[in-house]
């Protein structure tokens, strides 16, 4: 998702179905802030599967400051809105793998 700075409203950029963070990553604007929500197919250590819904900021090294501002403002109340609870951060999108995402949600459980 992304903000329509006009419109002062978080819309849907971009939606994709059965892609890998490693894919992601690569769809992602190097220069832009974006908000990512994204099911994740968790295997646990005792074998049990979860789905757990991720929310991913991700702002870019490189974004410009209002971008930043604006983006961050927002993040919060779209947060608690949404009621999601695995919330994450990305600077780099490079970042974004699968090793990482399973290291975060690895956090929780």
């Amino acid at each position: 998702m992304k903000i329509d700075k006009d419109k002062q409203l978080v819309v849907l950029d971009e939606e994709h179905e059965g892609i890998s963070p490693d894919e992601l990553k690569d769809e992602l604007p190097e220069r832009q802030p974006r908000f990512i929500v994204y099911s994740y197919k968790y295997q646990h250590a005792d074998g049990r599967v979860s789905y757990p819904l991720c929310f991913i900021f991700s702002s870019p090294v490189g974004c410009k400051p209002e971008q930043q501002m604006m983006y961050a403002g927002s993040k919060n109340k779209l947060v608690q809105t949404a009621e999601l609870t695995k919330v994450f951060e990305i600077r780099n999108t490079e970042d974004l793998t699968e090793e990482w995402l399973r290291e975060k949600l690895g956090f929780f459980h």
